[in-house]
């Protein structure tokens, strides 16, 4: 690897801040504290901070030279209302709440790049450096544009990264096009006619039609959708009745449909609300049917992706780059800067947990889990792709 050396120095420090950052986890909109932390961080290495932008979001402006050129570096702050069953030192000092994502590595990463890069300055242009609120479920992203980034930070492109457990520690996985997928709930009452169970005939049971529904829909995958189109279509909640001797009036169903592209998307949600009513309809009942879309997919952009490919092997080697990586069904809120500007997003090896120190539950070291943990030896390693990405992209004449 061909790291920074003085961020390498300053590893110790950046280990501090997350550490700082994992024990006191805020969760959406609410990063009060940790978006305090970075914007005093920044202010103290005589970087110019913009807050407001997505409620608790802060932005680092970095400027050097006269090139008008700009790029864009975001880490996520929030974490996740879960129980950490960890117990070291740094562990959650907040019941019920958790970074389990390792968005507290993400902030310290960028913030090791954010001195580097303000102490030395071989640029030329503006970086900007995005400290995003909200991304476990609440679109910080798309608030932070609703807000005018974009505007106030008129930036090139715009790039992201993020651990990955299971991939070796310090390697990097990325490809062009899908990476992750879009994010959508589904919602559903079947409208039926209750009564006693001795005497189905005389109902229309919503309990039978919902399962009707639910075994229709997987067809929608396995038979009317491409073999070559990725999608999910998870059924993951059923509810209905209140004792064992009654028919219910309804049955309520949700769960969460993903797919790599919005052309399968739309023939997924039409096809599903068309087998629901139709097949509540044969059965004398009704249905409402609703469809909620979240997240969009993340499609990385082929130019920044080779751009960020070659910095990578710069970095870490081109043995420990994996530029063919497999899309994640997961979904992720960077998608909505990708929609707006150019960009990429990365996958950063988290390893498999051999990292954490005595204290970790017995869990698996996997995002969204009670026993995950951030692996503090890749911080020099982000921080220094981070400044290598930025004098590659801004390279002074």
């Amino acid at each position: 690897m061909k790291l920074v050396d003085p961020i390498i120095a300053f590893q110790s420090e950046l280990q501090q801040i997350r550490r700082d950052l994992h024990a006191h986890p805020e969760l959406c909109y609410e990063e009060q504290r940790t978006s305090d932390v970075v914007a005093a961080k920044l202010t103290e290495w005589g970087i110019p901070v913009i807050r407001g932008l997505g409620v608790t979001g802060v932005v680092g402006v970095i400027k050097n030279g006269t090139s008008a050129r700009s790029i864009g570096l975001r880490a996520d702050m929030d974490a996740l209302p879960m129980h950490e069953v960890n117990t070291f030192e740094h562990a959650s000092r907040h019941p019920g709440k958790m970074h389990a994502c390792g968005h507290d590595g993400h902030t310290a990463m960028l913030l090791g790049a954010a001195k580097h890069l303000a102490d030395n300055r071989n640029f030329d242009g503006t970086v900007y450096l995005v400290f995003q609120p909200a991304e476990e479920g609440g679109a910080g992203a798309k608030r932070m544009i609703e807000d005018g980034l974009f505007e106030q930070c008129p930036m090139d492109a715009i790039y992201g990264m993020h651990n990955w457990p299971g991939i070796p520690a310090g390697h990097m996985s990325v490809a062009a096009g899908p990476l992750m997928a879009s994010s959508n709930e589904f919602y559903v009452t079947v409208k039926g006619k209750g009564g006693h169970a001795a005497q189905p005939h005389k109902c229309i049971d919503p309990v039978m039609i919902a399962v009707q529904i639910a075994q229709s829909w997987q067809t929608i995958i396995s038979r009317r959708t491409s073999p070559l189109d990725t999608a999910v279509l998870s059924l993951t909640q059923i509810q209905a009745g209140t004792a064992t001797n009654v028919i219910p009036d309804e049955a309520k169903m949700a769960g969460t449909v993903r797919t790599l592209s919005w052309q399968v998307l739309d023939r997924i949600e039409q096809q599903m609300e068309q087998v629901a009513v139709q097949t509540a309809a044969a059965f004398d009942a009704e249905v409402e049917f609703r469809f909620r879309r979240n997240y969009p997919p993340l499609i990385n952009h082929p130019e920044q992706t080779r751009f960020a490919v070659e910095v990578m092997k710069t970095v870490i080697g081109a043995d420990k780059v994996d530029d063919q990586a497999e899309p994640s069904m997961a979904a992720e809120d960077f998608a909505y800067f990708l929609q707006a500007k150019p960009g990429c997003y990365i996958f950063i090896g988290n390893g498999e947990g051999d990292h954490r120190t005595q204290g970790h539950g017995l869990g698996p070291c996997v995002l969204h889990n009670g026993s995950y943990d951030f692996n503090d030896n890749l911080l020099p390693v982000g921080a220094s792709f981070w400044v290598k990405l930025v004098e590659a992209s801004l390279p002074r004449v």
